[in-house]
């Protein structure tokens, strides 16, 4: 029982179902802008939209940039971003889309951006994946498509170690993708 003295635990029932608290409420905002501005980076990636370059000129910039199979990393980035950032949009296999938008941030911040300083190119690509990173370790909140998938339990709800492990893998599939760039 709850006393004027206690207070009520932040998720504890509510008669009228469960109330939207502000934890919830930030994470779908943050993943909304987030995840929405890596799938339009995707889409300019996979299709040339919002003045990208397409499969092509991605493709050329791959190579300029020392990926072997250049067309070929410019269609692993166009998915790793389009479909990780809008599985962090709808908050669908959260840890897993927040790893592929890492990922490849990763590979943008040392190779694309690595001759910027901070406040001249690779702040924006490092935020975002600061951000991913933060929604891959603690979940997507409430307003989520995790919550509905038919998965088993310990794999719908948010585990840290779901975070923790495809953070891991993220960072091991960006560095050896750096190191094999000429």
């Amino acid at each position: 029982m709850t006393t004027s003295t206690e207070t009520a635990p932040p998720h504890a029932p509510h008669p009228g179902g469960p109330t939207p608290t502000g934890l919830d409420l930030g994470l779908l905002l943050l993943r909304l802008g987030i995840g929405l501005t890596m799938a339009a980076h995707g889409a300019q990636k996979l299709f040339g939209w919002f003045d990208g370059g397409g499969l092509d000129g991605t493709g050329e910039f791959f190579t300029f940039l020392g990926y072997p199979a250049g067309d070929t990393m410019a269609l692993v980035a166009g998915l790793a971003e389009t479909l990780g950032g809008l599985g962090l949009a709808l908050g669908a296999l959260t840890p897993l889309a927040g790893a592929a938008v890492v990922g490849t941030l990763i590979n943008a911040i040392f190779s694309a951006h690595a001759d910027d300083p901070f406040l001249g190119g690779y702040e924006l690509p490092l935020v975002l994946a600061v951000g991913a990173a933060a929604l891959a370790l603690t979940g997507p909140g409430r307003y989520a498509v995790d919550r509905f998938l038919p998965l088993p339990t310990a794999l719908r709800e948010h585990r840290l170690v779901h975070g923790l492990g495809a953070l891991a893998l993220a960072v091991v599939a960006a560095a050896v993708l750096l190191l094999i760039r000429d």
